[in-house]
C-alpha cells in the first residue's frame, strides 16, 4: 500500500535528522494518513479512502466529498478518486463553465 493521499497526492518527503553534534542523517517524513469512510450524497453510498488529515479538513471546508471532488483537479487525484469524480459528474451533471464578460 502506497503512502500517498488519494485526494491531495501528498507523499513522503526526505530530509535530515540533525543530532546535537550537528551530524546529519537521512530520514523520511511520512504523511499523516488515515482510512476514512466518506458519505457521497450524489452516489448514495459510502466511500472508503486513504487520505491525509489535511485533506480531511479540506473536504469538510468545501462542503463534503462530492463538492471537493468536483472542484479538485484531475491530475492530483488517484485513479479511484478520479473514477468517483467522473461518477459524481455523471450523476449530478457537470457544471457549465462561466464565460467572463469583457
Amino acid at each position: 500500500m502506497s503512502r500517498r493521499c488519494e485526494l491531495t497526492a501528498k507523499g513522503p518527503q526526505t530530509g535530515h535528522k540533525v543530532s546535537h553534534s550537528n551530524i546529519k542523517t537521512k530520514r523520511r517524513f511520512l504523511p499523516n494518513l488515515a482510512n476514512i469512510t466518506f458519505i457521497s450524497e450524489a452516489l448514495g453510498r459510502n466511500v472508503r479512502l486513504r487520505v491525509s488529515t489535511n485533506a480531511l479538513k479540506s473536504v469538510d471546508h468545501n462542503g463534503g466529498l462530492d463538492a471537493y471532488l468536483l472542484k479538485a483537479k484531475a491530475d492530483v487525484l488517484s485513479p479511484r478518486a478520479l473514477d468517483l469524480k467522473r461518477a459524481i459528474e455523471k450523476k449530478v451533471g457537470k457544471p457549465a463553465p462561466v464565460k467572463k464578460a469583457s
